[in-house]
């Protein structure tokens, strides 16, 4: 071998280490946010706070952002949206964390997006239920869901109760006040008056109740045929308990956001309804990116002694999160805030969940959303409407 090309490979060699040992002395690129790590939502977002560190252990080992490893600076907010503005201040001025991430559930997020925008940070969320509140034009929602959800949900909803062997004549309908569920609660009155169905009764409470034997009774009295529970995390699996433990149930009923995991292994769970945008069946995990998440979630999960080690809406809607992030990082190869919004506000961008685009008012989707009907069935969530996104030989179930 020549001198020269004994040098020449040397040189590279030497060069090659230099630069791995260059990108490895870089600082990381920290990305903070929030999560209910305990307090009423902690069981819901555990699911979050599991779907994050599966992707960031995939995302370092795809080699970071921008040939840097990621951090996730992850805080509890403890489910207070008072102290989830408090966090993100932390975060940004204190932290300097490069990027930051929304946190779960409405009332965190909206405190979340005031700090955002005082900063000029562009945030991604994906558990906020009102999106006439969300003004600032640097945020984006992954949830899937359309502007109009107030109107959207209901009708998705309702069509499917309709379509089954045994279509309501009359309606329940009970709601926390959690802003999110009471507006989308609102909502389903008015398409109940559209489609000529008798409202039985109506009943609120206040977010955080815990007792609901009274609003059990009274839901008893009033003998559904079809019960609305607009409920987020533990409240609506309460009150499904609290009406067993009178010896009634109504032949179908729907919670929009129950603690999924909870609802699954609870013996009072079967044939109740709910919201998604992902189950861990096909045509779901008809794909690479989702049967590996999947596989790797149920495994940790496990590990993690979730309830329920399924991927459903919590999970998926998170993971998706992080996927848009990458995607307009690598695009922009940027970190600038504006750039990153910028480019998000006009692409699409394939996700565990579908093709979240951002058209319509406030940076939500126009029109039809990515939202679906889930039912637990022997014990496990299942899709059943619309009927093409149903698993294999499923149809949804009534007594």
């Amino acid at each position: 071998m020549s001198f020269l090309k004994t040098f020449c490979i040397s040189f590279l060699g030497l060069l090659y280490c230099f630069l791995n040992v260059s990108q490895a002395q870089q600082p990381p690129i920290r990305i903070g946010s929030s999560l209910a790590l305990t307090g009423p939502f902690a069981a819901t977002a555990a699911m979050q706070k599991l779907s994050g560190e599966i992707f960031i252990e995939q995302l370092n080992k795809r080699g970071g952002f921008l040939g840097r490893q990621v951090e996730w600076v992850l805080k509890d907010d403890q489910s207070k949206p008072e102290l989830t503005r408090t966090l993100y201040e932390k975060l940004i001025i204190e932290d300097k964390v490069d990027l930051v991430i929304g946190p779960y559930a409405t009332g965190a997020i909206l405190s979340a997006m005031g700090v955002a925008q005082r900063y000029n940070k562009v945030l991604l969320h994906n558990t906020f239920g009102l999106p006439a509140q969300a003004k600032y034009d640097m945020q984006f929602s992954v949830s899937g869901g359309a502007y109009a959800i107030e109107s959207v949900w209901p009708k998705l909803v309702l069509d499917s109760v309709a379509a089954s062997s045994k279509p309501p004549k009359n309606v329940a309908i009970v709601t926390s006040k959690f802003p999110s569920v009471f507006f989308v609660s609102e909502g389903a009155r008015e398409e109940l008056k559209k489609r000529g169905l008798k409202e039985n009764i109506y009943l609120d409470w206040e977010f955080g109740n815990r007792d609901f034997g009274a609003i059990a009774a009274r839901i008893k009295e009033a003998n559904p045929d079809f019960l609305w529970i607009g409920a987020v995390g533990i409240e609506g699996n309460l009150l499904i308990d609290a009406m067993k433990k009178i010896d009634y149930s109504p032949p179908t009923s729907f919670v929009a956001f129950p603690a999924s995991s909870l609802m699954t292994k609870s013996p009072n769970g079967e044939n109740v309804l709910a919201l998604t945008v992902f189950e861990d069946h096909p045509p779901f995990t008809n794909n690479p990116v989702a049967s590996t998440f999947v596989k790797t979630f149920h495994e940790r999960g496990q590990k993690a002694n979730l309830p329920d080690p399924s991927v459903d809406l919590m999970a998926s809607v998170a993971y998706s999160t992080w996927q848009v992030l990458e995607a307009a990082v690598n695009a922009t190869k940027s970190l600038d805030d504006k750039v990153l919004s910028a480019w998000i506000k006009k692409s699409q961008v394939d996700t565990l969940i579908g093709r979240m685009r951002w058209d319509g008012p406030n940076n939500f989707i126009n029109g039809t959303d990515l939202y679906k009907v889930k039912q637990v069935q022997n014990g496990k969530w299942v899709v059943v409407w619309p009927k093409d996104f149903a698993a294999p030989g499923v149809k949804l179930q009534t007594p």
